[in-house]
């Protein structure tokens, strides 16, 4: 049935692209970049083990998992195969293919959502800690509190089962938490780092209205994401968070958002009144990938976008800001911000392992 609602749900652009008919999601073609091409299609191949672990784990009491996994192993082994040799074979070639070819093997073997389980316990986990974090950040003075609800958003998007740096990490050590994350998190200046404009520009008037593609479920959604939107929604600005319609990887599905969203309202006024008011609203982006293509959104977000009068977008994470929409022109305000979970991609953007980009950028004016 979710099959079928994706499939006739209408997929248009974000009203907020500068030129639509210029705009291309991924950031690097593969087919063009051979040093790339060559090393992605190693680290997917690299991981593959660990996905199929990891889609055993997630169905114990089904017959035959090992043996489907098998197969997927197989299928996807084979296509990464015959990208070596054929780049063209499947037509374009980017992370976020690779990234989607991955998960439609995965759901041909009827393994739909690996991470479900693993989802489930870090938003147990994340749930906790919450009123924690938002009364440490009550006590901090304006100016610091604007810097620890970033530093809060980018140790959050540590948190990402995708990349096998930190998959190893949460595997061998499930007590890593949110403060050790924000340790490994590089000191400023940032890879890239608009903190100041972004700082200057909280200065002035509250935005109308902000939509966030969120990313990563657990400690990123939960002590990173909402506690920037509470924010917001102090200052007066609605907010639209917008999340996959379906699973990929261990991100926030839109169903899944509904019920932490009324989970974290039980335990917050703001979130509650947000909520109540109509302020605060979810929605589904209509993708059901860790990327992002912002010419291929729900019909229904749009609208949204549009009747809300929009004036900033924040993309969160490696998938959605680095991989793809880096170089996205948007005709509002717009943050991109993700921590690099790659050290081969941070060396070739000109930084370390857990190097963070935080760009916020200003629409030309006209």
């Amino acid at each position: 049935m979710l099959e079928m609602d994706r499939l006739e749900r209408k997929l248009v652009n974000l009203p907020l692209l500068q030129d639509p008919s210029s705009y291309i999601p991924d950031t690097v073609d593969l087919t063009e970049d051979a040093l790339a091409r060559e090393y992605w299609l190693y680290c997917f191949e690299e991981a593959l083990d660990g996905v199929v672990k990891r889609a055993v784990a997630s169905q114990p009491d089904l017959p035959q998992a090992a043996e489907r996994a098998e197969k997927f192993r197989q299928k996807y082994r084979h296509k990464l195969q015959t990208l070596r040799h054929q780049p063209f074979a499947y037509g374009s070639l980017t992370v976020r293919s690779l990234l989607d070819t991955r998960e439609h093997c995965l759901n041909e073997f009827n393994f739909p959502d690996p991470y479900s389980k693993i989802k489930q316990k870090e938003n147990d986990m994340a749930l906790k800690y919450f009123q924690k974090v938002v009364k440490s950040l009550e006590k901090l003075s304006w100016e610091q509190r604007q810097f620890a609800l970033i530093k809060g958003l980018l140790a959050g998007n540590v948190f990402d089962w995708g990349a096998k740096a930190v998959s190893d990490v949460l595997e061998s050590d499930p007590e890593f938490g949110f403060e050790e994350a924000k340790r490994q998190l590089q000191e400023r200046p940032w890879l890239v780092d608009c903190f100041d404009q972004w700082i200057e520009r909280l200065k002035g008037p509250p935005h109308t209205c902000a939509l966030f593609f969120v990313d990563n479920s657990g400690i990123d959604i939960i002590l990173g994401v909402f506690p920037f939107v509470r924010e917001l929604l102090c200052r007066g600005t609605e907010v639209v968070l917008a999340s996959n319609s379906g699973p990929a990887l261990n991100d926030v599905t839109n169903s899944e958002l509904q019920i932490l969203t009324e989970r974290i309202a039980a335990m917050d006024t703001v979130i509650q009144t947000g909520i109540r008011e109509d302020r605060l609203i979810l929605v589904q982006s209509g993708s059901s990938s860790p990327c992002l293509d912002l010419s291929r959104l729900d019909k229904v977000l749009a609208t949204v976008v549009r009747e809300r009068h929009t004036d900033l977008v924040i993309i969160e994470g490696m998938g959605r800001a680095i991989h793809t929409n880096y170089y996205a022109m948007l005709s509002c305000e717009s943050l991109k911000l993700a921590v690099i979970k790659n050290s081969w991609l941070a060396e070739r953007l000109g930084g370390k392992i857990f190097s963070v980009v935080f760009k916020y950028e200003q629409p030309p004016k006209s």
